[in-house]
C-alpha cells in the first residue's frame, strides 16, 4: 500500500486528547488503546495502517511482522530506543518522532536537577518531614563561577546552557555534530572529551544512546574528573555507566548525581537509588501538561499531513521519502525509480555496481533522495517484498546491489538549469540518462543513443532498436505501434532507436517477435557509431505517478 492511504491509527500508550481529536479530524480512525500487554498488541495492531506510542510500547521486530498493513510508527517524544528502527526501515515501515516537542520541559527538569544537586534540597525536605533540622548538614554551594558541562548540544543542551548561564556558570561542551563556531553563538566553549573531565564541576548528558555514547561516563572517566564533580543525567540511561557510577559515589570520585533515566526501567537494583547523594525522578523528563500536549498535538499533525500528502516531518529512517512530498522533488524522484526499472529491463539483473550521477547546480543536494529511488527502480519487481524509499538501499544492500553517487556542477545542454540525471550499470554497457521537463519524467540517452525527442517516462514501455542496414523497419514498426496504441503518448526517435507507449500486453523485458533484434550497429544522434548488442523489440513498465512510497 502506498505511503499517504492510511485509514486507521492504534494509540497504545496515554497521550494528550487532543491527539485523537487531531487524527479524526484529519478523517482517520482511530482506536486509543494505552496498556496492552504484548500478545494484545499484537491483536490490535494486524489492521492497522499507523501506530502512535510513547515509551511505555516497544515496537519490536515480532510486533512489526504482525503488523500487516502498518506504514508508520510516530513517537510523541524525541527518543526512538523504544522502536526497533532497522525492522521497520527492512519493513518499509516509516519512523517518526516530535524532536521539539518535550526539549523545553526535559531542560527545565535538568536545570532543576542541578539545583537540587547544589542545594541538596530533596534530602533537606525529606529530613524535615521526618521532623528534624538539621541546618548544619546540609551545606551546598553556589553554581555562581563553576563550571558545567554539557554533553550533546542540540535543542534541549543547549536550552541548558543558556539557562545555567544566567546563574553564572560557565559551560564548556561536546558535541561531534555541532560546530565549534555554532556553540559558541550560545555560549558553550567546546572542548575535547580528555580536556573535558578535569575542568568540571557539574556533568549533564544530552546525547542519544547509541554504541558510541553507552558508558560514557565509566571508570575511566570519572577516575579523570575532579573529586566530588556532580552528574545528571535526564536524558538515556546506560550513557552514564551505572556501575561505574556507583563507585564512584562511595569513594567520594563523585559528590552526588541526579537520575531520572536508568538502564532497567524501573530500576530492579536499589542500591544507586538508595544512595545518600543521589537524586533520582521516574523519568518525567517530558512529563509537563504541556510537554504532552506539544507532543500529542505534533505527532497527530505529522501523521494526518502524511495521510493527505502535505509533506513528512520528523522522519527518523525516510529522509528521502521526506523530499517526495515536495512538488518540485517528486519528478525528479518518478525519474530516479523510472531510470533504475529501465537499467534493470536492460540488464536483466539487480546486482552488482549502479552508479547515479547528477548533474547540474539544481541537483546538488539531490543524490540523498535519487539514490534510494534509483535502488527501488531496480529492485521493483524482484523477490523482496514492496520496496520504497524508505527500505530501498537496505534491501539493495541485502541483494548484492551496491548504489554510488557523484555529483557534477555542469550539466550538458539543453539541460544546464534544470539538471541530469545518469544511471550506469558498472562493468556493462547499460546506461540511461533522463531530466525533467514540465513536472513530466523524460528519458534523454540510453545506452549511448541520444533522442532527438525525449521520452516520457510512464506506463508501459517499448524500446526497439534495428539494424543500421534496415532503414525500413524502424518506420514500418512506428506506425504498427502508433496505429495500435494511439492514446500512449507517441514515440520518440533517437537515431535507429525507437521509444512508444506499448499495450499492456507487453511484460516488462518481453520480446516481440522478428528478426530486429539481432546484434547490430547502434548509432547516436551525434553520428558515433558504436557496436553493441541488438537490443530486440521489447520493453518494460514504468510506474505512472502516484503518491510517493
Amino acid at each position: 500500500m502506498a505511503l499517504g492511504k492510511l485509514q486507521k491509527v492504534l494509540i497504545s500508550d496515554s497521550l494528550d486528547p487532543c491527539c485523537r481529536e487531531i487524527l479524526q479530524a484529519g478523517g482517520l480512525r482511530v482506536q486509543e488503546k494505552p496498556g496492552l500487554s504484548k500478545e494484545e498488541l499484537l491483536r490490535e495492531i494486524r489492521d492497522c495502517d499507523g501506530l502512535i506510542v510513547r515509551s511505555a510500547t516497544k515496537v519490536t521486530a515480532d510486533v512489526l511482522e504482525a503488523a500487516q498493513r502498518l506504514q508508520v510508527v510516530g513517537r510523541a517524544g524525541t527518543g526512538v530506543d523504544n522502536v526497533d528502527v532497522e525492522a521497520a526501515t527492512r519493513k518499509g515501515v516509516l519512523v517518526m518522532n516530535t524532536p521539539t516537542g518535550n526539549s523545553l520541559s526535559a531542560a527545565e527538569l535538568t536545570c532543576g536537577m542541578i539545583l537540587c544537586l547544589a542545594r541538596q534540597i530533596p534530602q533537606a525536605a525529606a529530613s524535615m518531614k521526618e521532623g528534624k533540622w538539621d541546618r548544619k548538614k546540609y551545606m551546598g554551594m553556589e553554581l555562581n563561577g563553576k563550571t558545567l558541562a554539557v554533553l550533546g548540544l542540540g535543542r534541549i543542551g543547549r536550552e541548558v546552557a543558556t539557562r545555567m548561564q544566567a546563574f553564572g556558570m560557565k559551560t564548556i561542551g561536546y558535541d561531534p555534530i555541532i560546530t565549534p563556531e555554532a556553540s559558541a553563538a550560545f555560549g558553550v566553549e567546546q572542548l575535547p572529551l580528555e580536556q573535558i573531565w578535569p575542568r568540571c564541576d557539574f556533568i549533564t548528558v544530552h546525547t542519544p544512546l547509541l554504541p558510541s555514547t553507552t558508558g560514557l561516563l565509566n571508570d575511566s572517566t570519572f577516575a579523570k574528573c575532579r573529586r566530588g564533580v556532580q552528574v545528571v543525567n535526564c536524558a538515556r540511561g546506560g550513557i552514564v555507566d551505572e556501575g561505574a557510577l556507583l563507585r564512584a559515589l562511595q569513594s567520594g570520585q563523585c559528590g552526588g548525581a541526579a537520575l531520572d533515566v536508568f538502564t532497567q526501567e524501573p530500576p530492579k537494583d536499589r542500591d544507586l537509588v538508595n544512595h545518600p547523594n543521589v537524586i533520582c525522578c521516574p523519568h518525567l523528563g517530558a512529563s509537563t501538561r504541556e510537554a504532552q500536549s506539544r507532543c500529542g498535538k505534533e505527532i497527530a499533525m505529522q501523521i494526518v499531513d502524511m495521510a493527505t500528502g502535505k509533506g513528512l516531518a520528523g522522519t527518523v529512517n525516510g529522509q528521502a521519502l521526506s523530499k517526495a512530498f515536495a512538488p518540485q522533488t517528486k519528478p525528479w524522484i518518478a525519474l530516479a525509480r523510472a531510470l533504475g526499472t529501465l537499467l534493470h529491463a536492460e540488464g536483466k539483473q539487480a546486482q552488482g555496481s549502479v552508479q547515479v550521477c547528477t548533474l547540474g547546480t539544481p541537483l546538488q543536494e539531490a543524490g540523498s533522495y535519487l539514490t534510494p529511488a534509483v535502488a527501488a527502480g531496480m529492485l521493483a519487481g524482484g523477490t523482496q517484498k514492496e520496496v520504497t524509499l524508505v527500505n530501498a538501499l537496505l534491501l539493495a544492500q541485502e541483494a548484492g546491489l551496491k548504489v554510488t553517487t557523484t555529483h557534477g556542477h555542469v550539466a550538458p545542454e539543453p539541460d544546464g538549469s534544470t539538471g541530469l540525471l545518469q544511471v550506469s550499470l558498472q562493468g556493462t554497457p547499460h546506461r540511461a540518462a533522463g531530466t525533467v521537463q514540465g513536472s513530466t519524467p523524460v528519458l534523454r540517452e540510453l545506452n549511448g543513443a541520444t533522442f532527438k525527442q525525449p521520452a516520457p517516462l510512464a506506463g508501459p514501455l517499448l524500446i526497439y532498436r534495428a539494424k543500421a542496414t534496415e532503414p525500413g523497419a524502424l518506420p514500418a514498426l512506428a506506425g504498427e505501434l502508433l496505429a495500435s496504441a494511439p492514446s500512449r503518448g507517441g514515440a520518440a526517435l533517437g537515431g535507429p532507436c525507437l521509444c512508444s507507449g506499448a499495450g499492456p500486453r507487453l511484460q516488462q523485458g518481453g520480446s516481440l517477435p522478428g528478426s530486429h533484434g539481432e546484434r547490430g550497429r547502434l548509432r547516436g544522434e551525434g553520428g558515433h557509431a558504436q557496436e553493441g548488442r541488438g537490443l530486440p523489440a521489447g520493453g518494460c513498465h514504468i510506474p505512472r505517478a502516484r503518491s510517493p512510497k
